[in-house]
Formats: C-alpha cells, sequence, structure tokens
C-alpha cells in the first residue's frame, strides 16, 4: 500500500458516491433534492477530511544528520489502514442516509 494508492481510492469511491447522488437528482427532477444535496456535503466533507489526515500523516522523528533506513524508518501501514477503514465506514453510513432518502422520495 503506498500514498498514492489510498489517495485514489478516496478520490474514486467518494467521487462515485457523490456521481450515484447526483444522478438521482437528475434523474427526479420533480422529487426534493435537498436531503440528498445535504448528503453529499457530507460526503465532500468526508473527502477533505480524509485527505487532511492523510496530508498531516505522523512524520518520523530523527536527528538532522541521520538519514532514512529501513530501520528508523515509521511503519505508517497501520495509519493509512485506519484511514481506509474509516472512509468504508462512513461511505455505508453516507450510502444508508442516501437509501433512506431516496425510499422517503418514492
Amino acid at each position: 500500500m503506498n500514498l498514492r494508492d489510498i489517495k485514489k481510492d478516496i478520490e474514486y469511491f467518494i467521487g462515485e458516491f457523490i456521481d450515484d447522488c447526483t444522478l438521482f437528482v437528475a434523474i427526479n427532477p420533480g422529487k426534493d433534492a435537498s436531503e440528498v444535496n445535504n448528503i453529499i456535503s457530507e460526503a465532500v466533507d468526508l473527502y477533505n477530511d480524509l485527505r487532511d489526515k492523510i496530508n498531516n500523516a505522523p512524520k518520523t522523528e530523527r536527528k538532522k544528520k541521520e538519514t532514512v533506513t529501513r530501520k528508523n524508518r515509521v511503519n505508517l501501514a497501520p495509519y493509512f489502514d485506519g484511514i481506509r477503514k474509516e472512509m468504508i465506514e462512513k461511505l455505508d453510513e453516507l450510502s444508508e442516509k442516501l437509501s433512506t432518502a431516496i425510499s422517503k422520495q418514492a
């Protein structure tokens, strides 16, 4: 797992969710879209929050002249796995909200 992959995953999955929301609004123009728009706002907030967490990942603490080696490098895999897990859990919650909003409108 590298940093580029997790950034792409966040962009792809949240982007696809937002596309699904906008598709519902576009297909159903006569229905109230305010609840779906709130869900889209939450998805955008999730995207921004996750990107901030990635961009502010813990840094390696070392002396100025010490070079980074395999032995003294910080293992960030668990940190990024936690971010990926958070993304999946929050997208599931947003999907449930979207399903509820759609079923109310039907």
